[in-house]
């Protein structure tokens, strides 16, 4: 059973908002208006820089309160990607656009995981607090250009930036624990469900703007970490195929459209602004997803920049 397309009247909202945008042209409007054009086709230009490519081990610290059930959901969310594919609509499936990148295929190991459920630098973290707290999972001497470090921060953790322009964000540092001066990539996102639900853990939750189509129901029964999935699976997409900022990506270095942050919003053929497209619904529960993991577990993933059609791909 698949979800079936909006109403006309959510498509004629979400046209007349466009058009209320173009009576009103503005420099924040312009996307917009090209969005009415023929465009070309979308390119990631590769900067010829190194990428995460062959085995790739995913670290992860968990910072603040999360029951043993979210994490599950999250750890295997990542044991899924490179596990052999037993359906058609798999999680290994949807990870394996990234084997048409430069390099070839990134094979995902769960590495380490630590739990600061106590919050030892507080509730309140900067740009700073993430490098730092990622720094604790990587003990080698040289450069790990096969880790990736994981920070996710529970729902009652205000991060810099979390829910006013980012709901997850990846870097890169040289800076660990002794001055060692190792290099490694990390990554972070947060519980956004007691925050701004609407923005980060949509389309499970009602947008804070725009059309207000009735959010699907996660196919875990945790509106936070199903949301916090797709945040995942963004920033995981994102740092292996752009890790150290000469990767793949399309516009400034600094603000990049990457792998999956160049298909926003897009999980289902048929997918605009403010709907995510046609995606399967579980006859049981009632949830939607469009990927399954190695164990059985359902998940709902985004789509992924292509680059062999030079189009975002969904995984249904």
């Amino acid at each position: 059973m698949a979800s079936s397309p909006p109403h006309p009247s959510y498509i004629l909202v979400a046209l007349l908002l466009v058009l209320s945008h173009l009576s009103a042209p503005s420099s924040a409007d312009a996307p917009r208006m090209l969005s009415l054009l023929k465009t070309k086709p979308l390119v990631l230009k590769y900067r010829k820089g190194r990428l995460l490519k062959g085995n790739v081990t995913v670290n992860l610290l968990w910072y603040g309160r999360f029951s043993p059930a979210q994490r599950s959901v999250v750890a295997d969310f990542f044991r899924s990607l490179s596990s052999p594919a037993r359906v058609s609509l798999s999680v290994a499936s949807w990870w394996s656009t990234t084997a048409a990148y430069a390099g070839g295929p990134a094979n995902i190991i769960l590495g380490n995981q630590l739990v600061d459920s106590r919050c030892s630098l507080g509730k309140v973290l900067k740009n700073q607090h993430i490098v730092s707290l990622s720094s604790e999972l990587t003990r080698a001497k040289t450069d790990s250009d096969g880790v990736i470090n994981f920070v996710l921060t529970s729902s009652d953790v205000s991060v810099e930036g979390f829910c006013m322009n980012r709901c997850g964000s990846h870097g890169w540092s040289a800076t660990a624990p002794g001055g060692k001066g190792v290099r490694f990539a990390y990554a972070w996102v947060g519980n956004s469900v007691t925050q701004c639900p609407g923005q980060c853990a949509w389309p499970f939750h009602r947008p804070i703007y725009g059309p207000q189509i009735p959010p699907l129901l996660a196919p875990n029964g945790d509106v936070g970490i199903d949301g916090m999935v797709i945040g995942l699976a963004t920033v995981l997409a994102g740092t292996v195929t752009n890790p150290f900022d000469k990767g793949y990506f399309q516009g400034p270095g600094d603000a990049p459209l990457e792998a999956v942050s160049a298909c926003t919003g897009m999980f289902g053929k048929g997918a605009f602004p403010g709907y995510p497209g046609v995606v399967p619904v579980d006859k049981t529960t009632g949830a939607s997803y469009n990927a399954i993991g190695s164990s059985g577990r359902k998940y709902l993933l985004p789509a992924m920049w292509d680059p062999k059609t030079s189009t975002c791909k969904t995984a249904v």
